[in-house]
């Protein structure tokens, strides 16, 4: 271990970049990190996506409900063109 670490002193760059591996293990976590939590906030299965599809789905709800409604209304105008009790 000693020799190697002779050997790097002598390289000077390589022995920096040993020296500071932690720092730059931790640079690299941090860049892993950072690109992971932009895919889940800008990706395609992201939060803004989520928040599009709960839109969308409150939108079909609301319109689900009013066609229902209308449903209704003619069944009831139907019976009574029919001459049947609604």
């Amino acid at each position: 271990m000693r020799a190697l670490l002779t050997m790097l002193k002598n390289q000077g760059f390589w022995y920096k970049l040993y020296a500071r591996r932690i720092y730059l293990l931790g640079f690299v976590g941090l860049v892993v990190a950072g690109g992971y939590v932009g895919v889940l906030l800008f990706g395609d299965h992201s939060l803004s996506v989520l928040m599009r599809n709960i839109a969308q789905r409150d939108e079909l709800i609301k319109e689900v409900n009013s066609l229902q409604d209308e449903n209704a209304s003619l069944q009831k105008s139907l019976f009574e063109l029919k001459g049947l009790e609604p």
